[in-house]
């Protein structure tokens, strides 16, 4: 076997790259929004809200895609929309990987956060407040930078779990090489045609790699999370 890549196999990694860096980086901020609602607000239908949250983890990917394509595709409420008015579309684009590989890493990304906001000392806020902070000038200044060891821990498990991400991609996206084949696909499609084993084992190489150093990226941080919150 040569280690030489392809320009298919290439392009399967770099657009696996850029859908997974696309998918964490437009879910950060809604992931943080989140998981500060959850820690920190009692309201009715909380228990509903981290249960959606939480849906893709239990629903099959292949469920999970469909509901997107049936949301999101070019007749979709929500896809058309988007569509008309600001001229996004999901459906067979990267785009619409992106958003089934942001889908599928969100809970991990809002637990993470969650516990990291939850492990921070209440007192450390209330003393910013008692000195005039106002709420969002706390969370920005106290709160946020005090959770930063969970938020990239759930930043970097979002990011492994988008770049595996299979089931819900191929639903929505269906595999179409340069525009939605990423490494799973493009493994898959490799291990169903003649002679193209080689590729595939050079591709699940590079996904092991990238996995590998991405769980000991998380494991780092959660290392940091944890004695935080041991010590308060």
């Amino acid at each position: 076997m040569t280690f030489s890549f392809s320009p298919e196999e290439l392009t399967a990694i770099g657009l696996s790259l850029k859908v997974a860096l696309w998918a964490v980086f437009a879910s950060t901020p809604i992931g943080v929004l989140v998981a500060l609602l959850l820690a920190r607000c009692e309201f009715w239908g909380k228990s509903l809200v981290n249960g959606l949250v939480h849906l893709p983890l239990i629903l099959p990917p292949v469920v999970t895609g469909y509901i997107l394509l049936l949301l999101f595709g070019r007749r979709g409420p929500l896809g058309e929309l988007l569509e008309h008015t600001i001229g996004l579309v999901f459906a067979f684009r990267w785009t619409g990987a992106a958003l089934a590989a942001g889908v599928m890493g969100f809970p991990f990304l809002v637990r993470a956060v969650r516990l990291s906001i939850e492990a921070v000392d209440r007192r450390l806020e209330s003393a910013a407040e008692t000195l005039g902070a106002g709420p969002v000038w706390v969370f920005l200044t106290v709160t946020l930078p005090l959770s930063v060891p969970g938020l990239l821990a759930g930043m970097t498990l979002m990011f492994g779990k988008a770049l595996g991400e299979f089931g819900a991609t191929i639903t929505f996206v269906s595999n179409i090489p340069g525009e939605t084949q990423t490494l799973p696909t493009a493994i898959y499609v490799f291990t169903q045609v003649p002679g193209g084993d080689a590729a595939a084992l050079r591709l699940v190489l590079v996904s092991v790699a990238i996995s590998l150093t991405v769980l000991i990226l998380s494991e780092l941080f959660a290392r940091r999370l944890a004695h935080r919150v041991v010590a308060s």
